[in-house]
């Protein structure tokens, strides 16, 4: 299901379930990268039939922001940030058919930033990754 020219963050493309939850934090085989504030989690795959490559999950913990209102924001910002920039992702799962991302999105910061800033440093984690799933 290639949805690199679509720019749009569907029910799908969210994390959900608790088992694909336990699957990401829980397993062994997933890695992590950050630029601050943002920290990536992720876990190589296999694609399933009608289900999106690229699932995304994002967190902003309690401890960084106590009022709902800022967390909210923040949480706003990430996912548009990998709406517009998806298809960096995408491009490079077309390549690889039969692989599939399950990806966490962590704020790591007790500061709000601009969006603009929060959208550089989620695509330099995007392109990083992309780059690590080429070599695999």
């Amino acid at each position: 299901m290639s949805a690199s020219g679509v720019l749009t963050f569907r029910k799908e493309e969210r994390i959900c379930r608790k088992t694909e939850i336990d699957k990401l934090f829980n397993r062994g085989g997933s890695r992590s990268m950050a630029a601050f504030p943002v920290r990536l989690v992720y876990l190589k795959t296999d694609a399933e039939a009608g289900v999106p490559d690229v699932r995304v999950l994002v967190s902003v913990s309690k401890k960084c922001f106590k009022r709902a209102v800022k967390r909210n924001r923040v949480k706003r910002q990430l996912r548009e940030a990998f709406r517009l920039n998806k298809g960096i992702l995408y491009e490079q799962l077309e390549q690889q058919e039969g692989t599939a991302l399950l990806i966490a999105l962590i704020w790591i910061d007790d500061k709000l930033w601009p969006t603009s800033e929060v959208e550089k440093k989620v695509v330099n984690l995007m392109h990083r990754l992309s780059e690590k799933i080429e070599r695999q």
